[in-house]
C-alpha cells in the first residue's frame, strides 16, 4: 500500500541537473584531451563560481560553444605553444582567472591572488600584441571572465533629506581589490578595441544584459573604476552600432531615476562625459529622440542639489546641443529659469555661468523670445545680497555678444534692469557691487541717455505712486484702530445688538 502511494508522487525533474552536469562533464572531457596534458579542474570551479555574483544566463555563455575547445595547461607561456594552440591557451588562462579573490581578509594567503594577477598580465600582453584573431569560444570566455570578476551589487542609494554637506564634499572610497580589477578592465578595454574583433560574433556576448550590468557599475565609489568604465562604454558605443539606441535609453533611465527618485549616483559626471562626445557626433538635423533626451534628461539634471559634481559636463552637453541646433537655446533657457535656485547661492553662480555660455551661442531671434523672463531673473541676481552672485550677474555685461543683444533690444531690457540698478545704488552693502552698478549705469547712459532718463522718470512716478498707496494704507489702519477703541467692552451682550455702520471708509 505504501509503495503504491509513493509511486504516485511526482518525481523531481532532472533537467537542470543534467544541464549543469553536462557542462561540467564537457569541461572534464576537454581537460583530458589533446597532447595528454592533465589540466586542473578549472571547469568545475568556473561553474560553481557563477553563483557567487549574479548568475550569467546560460543562453549568453552556452557550454556547447566551449565543448569542442581543446584544453591547454594554463600555466604554460604563450611563447611555449604553437600558434594554433594559442587560442586554446588564451581560453584556459581566462578560465583560471574566473576564480574570484577575497581582498577583504588581509590574513588570507596571497599565492592564488599572485597567480591570478600574473595570468591577467600575460593575457593583457597577449591581446596587446595584436597577433591573434579571436574566435567565438575566446570571445565567450572573455565576456564570462569579465562578468564574474567585475559584475557585483553595490548598496542601494537613497534620497538624502539633510541639507548640510553636498556630495561633492565627500571623500572618494577606493576598492581594496583594485589591483586585480584594474587588470580585468585593462584587458576588457583592449579586447573591445581589438581591430580584428568580429563585432557580429561579439555582440552575442556583449549584449543588452552585459551592457546593463556595466552601467550598474557606475555606482562604484572608486573614481578609478568609473574612469575605466567610461572608456569601455565609449568603445562599446563606437564598436557596436546596433547597441547605440539601447545605450542611450539605458543611460536616460539612470538619469530619470537619479533626478526623480534617489538624487544619489556616483557616475553621473562620467556618463555625461561620454554623452558629450556622443552628442558632438549627432547628425544634423537632430532626430526627435535626441531632442527629447535634452528636454527630459539633461535639463532636469539642473534640479538636484549635487549638480556641482557634474555641472561642467552637463554644461558641455547642453552647449553641444545648441551648437547642433541654435533654435534649442530658447528651450534650454526656459529650463534653466524653471529650475533656477533661489536659496542656494553656489548653484546660482553655476547657473549664471552656464547662462552666459548659452547666450554666446544664441541668435537674435531666439534671444527676443526669452529676454523678458530672462532679464527679470537677472535683475533679481543684480540685487542679491550674496555679493558673489550680484558681482557675477554684473559681469555678464562684459561679454561682447551679450552686450550686442542687449543694445539691440534696450527698449525692452532697460526698463527691466534700471530699477534693480537704482536699488543697488541706494541699498547694497558691498562696495565692489556698487562700483559695478555705477559702471553699468554709465554704460547705459552712453548707449541711450534719453531712454535712461525716461526709465528714471517712470521709476520716480512708480515710487511716488507706491508711497501714496502706502500712506493711504497707513491712514486707513489708524482710523480702524481709532474706531475700534470706541466699541463697548461687552461685545457679546445678549440679546445681540445690530452693529452700527463703520464710520471709516476702508
Amino acid at each position: 500500500m505504501l509503495k503504491q502511494i509513493l509511486s504516485k508522487l511526482p518525481r523531481k525533474s532532472q533537467k537542470s541537473d543534467s544541464l549543469d552536469s553536462a557542462g561540467i562533464d564537457s569541461g572534464n572531457q576537454t581537460s583530458n584531451s589533446g597532447n595528454g596534458v592533465q589540466c586542473t579542474n578549472i571547469g568545475n570551479s568556473i561553474s560553481s563560481r557563477l553563483s557567487v555574483v549574479k548568475r550569467v544566463s546560460s543562453a549568453v555563455f552556452p557550454a556547447s560553444i566551449m565543448a569542442g575547445v581543446e584544453a591547454v595547461e594554463p600555466n604554460l607561456s604563450f611563447k611555449d605553444v604553437s600558434n594554433p594552440q594559442k587560442q586554446n591557451l588564451f581560453i584556459s588562462k581566462l578560465n583560471l582567472c574566473c576564480e574570484v579573490s577575497d581582498f577583504s581578509d588581509p590574513d588570507k594567503s596571497n599565492a592564488e591572488q599572485d597567480l591570478k594577477r600574473q595570468t591577467l598580465i600575460e593575457l593583457v600582453d597577449f591581446v596587446s600584441s595584436g597577433s591573434a584573431k579571436f574566435n567565438e569560444p575566446a570571445t565567450a570566455a572573455m565576456c564570462k571572465m569579465c562578468a564574474i570578476n567585475l559584475f557585483r551589487v553595490f548598496p542601494p542609494k537613497y534620497r538624502s533629506n539633510s541639507t548640510s554637506g553636498e556630495a561633492e564634499d565627500e571623500e572618494p572610497m577606493f576598492d581594496p581589490a583594485w589591483s586585480n580589477l584594474q587588470l580585468v578592465y585593462d584587458l576588457l578595454v583592449r579586447f573591445i578595441s581589438y581591430s580584428s574583433l568580429d563585432a557580429k560574433v561579439a555582440k552575442k556576448y556583449v549584449d543588452h544584459s552585459f551592457i546593463l550590468r556595466l552601467l550598474d557599475l557606475f555606482e562604484s565609489e572608486d573614481p578609478r573604476e568609473r574612469d575605466c568604465l567610461k572608456t569601455i562604454l565609449h568603445r562599446i558605443y563606437g564598436k557596436f552600432m546596433v547597441h547605440r539606441p539601447f545605450v542611450r535609453k539605458a543611460v536616460s533611465n539612470i538619469i530619470y531615476r537619479f533626478v526623480f527618485e534617489t538624487e544619489r549616483h556616483n557616475g553621473i559626471a562620467e556618463l555625461l562625459e561620454i554623452f558629450g562626445s556622443i552628442i558632438s557626433g549627432f547628425a544634423i538635423p537632430l532626430k526627435e529622440e535626441h531632442k527629447m533626451f535634452l528636454w527630459r534628461a539633461l535639463i532636469p539634471l539642473h534640479k538636484p542639489k549635487s549638480v556641482g559634481v557634474y555641472h561642467q559636463q552637463l554644461t558641455y552637453c547642453v552647449v553641444q546641443f545648441i551648437d547642433k541646433d541654435p533654435k534649442l537655446a530658447n528651450s534650454v533657457i526656459k529650463g534653466l529659469l524653471k529650475y533656477w535656485p533661489v536659496t542656494n547661492s553656489q548653484k546660482e553662480l553655476m547657473f549664471i555661468s552656464e547662462l552666459e555660455e548659452i547666450l554666446e551661442m544664441t541668435s537674435m531671434a531666439e534671444f527676443q523670445k526669452i529676454m523678458v523672463p530672462l532679464f527679470r531673473r537677472i535683475a533679481c541676481c543684480l540685487n542679491s545680497f550674496h555679493y558673489q552672485v550680484a558681482e557675477r550677474a554684473h559681469l555678464v555685461w562684459n561679454n561682447e555678444h551679450i552686450l550686442n543683444l542687449i543694445t539691440h533690444n534696450r527698449q525692452v531690457i532697460f526698463p527691466l534692469i534700471f530699477p534693480a540698478l537704482e536699488r543697488n545704488s541706494q541699498n547694497h552693502w558691498n562696495q565692489a557691487v556698487l562700483n559695478l552698478t555705477q559702471n553699468i549705469r554709465k554704460m547705459f547712459c552712453e548707449m541711450d541717455e534719453e531712454l535712461v532718463l525716461t526709465c528714471q522718470r517712470k521709476l520716480e512716478e512708480e515710487n511716488s505712486r507706491l508711497s501714496e498707496a502706502a500712506e493711504k494704507r497707513k491712514l486707513t489702519w489708524e482710523r480702524l484702530e481709532s474706531a475700534a477703541g470706541f466699541q463697548p467692552a461687552a461685545a457679546n451682550m445678549i440679546p445681540p445688538v445690530k452693529p452700527a455702520a463703520c464710520p471709516v471708509a476702508c
